[in-house]
C-alpha cells in the first residue's frame, strides 16, 4: 500500500534525531509496544496540527491498547520542538531531513516530503496495517478500531 512496504512487511528499523537531540530508534519501542509510526507533510500546517492533535488527545486511550505513537517529517528537530511544545504534542516527532526514513518506507511525495500515511507496526516489527487515507480528525479513533479489531 506504500510505494515499497506492504502488511506483512518487516518495518524498516532506523535511528534519528528528535527533541533535546537524542537520539531514536524505532526497534527500542516496538520490542514492548505496538507502534503506530505516522509520517505527515509539514508542522504547524492546518492538516498535520489537526492529525498531531486527535493524536494527542487519544494517547490514554492509545496507551491502554500497548500503542505508542511516533511521528516522522523532514522538519528540522527545531521545528518539531516548537510544535510540540505550541500544541502540548505527548508522543515524540522524528526529524527526518535527510529524507532517509521517507525513502525507506517508500512515502516521500512530489514536493520532496512525506506523505501523510501511517503504519501500525507489531512487538515482532510486522506491519499489520497501513493507512494511506487519514482521517486527520480522527486519525486516533482509526488506531484504535484497528488495533482492537487486529486483536493485540
Amino acid at each position: 500500500m506504500s510505494d515499497v512496504l506492504n502488511v506483512g512487511d518487516k518495518a524498516p528499523d532506523f535511528e534519528s534525531e528528535t527533541y533535546g537531540g537524542d537520539k531514536i530508534r524505532l526497534s527500542d519501542f516496538y520490542k514492548d509496544k505496538i507502534v503506530a509510526l505516522y509520517f505527515y507533510p509539514k508542522d504547524n500546517t492546518p492538516g498535520c496540527t489537526k492529525e498531531a492533535c486527535s493524536l494527542r488527545d487519544g494517547k490514554d486511550e492509545l496507551e491502554k491498547l500497548g500503542v505508542q505513537v511516533l511521528g516522522v517529517s523532514t522538519d528540522g528537530v527545531k521545528a518539531h520542538e516548537n510544535f510540540k511544545a505550541k500544541y502540548e504534542l505527548n508522543f515524540p516527532l522524528i526529524s527526518d531531513k535527510s529524507k532517509k526514513i521517507i525513502n525507506l518506507y517508500g512515502v516521500k511525495s512530489a514536493f520532496g516530503t512525506a506523505k501523510r500515511v501511517t503504519f501500525l507496526i507489531d512487538k515482532g516489527g510486522e506491519i499489520k496495517h497501513i493507512w494511506k487515507k487519514v482521517n486527520t480528525k480522527k486519525h486516533s479513533e482509526e488506531v484504535s478500531e484497528k488495533v482492537k479489531e487486529l486483536g493485540f
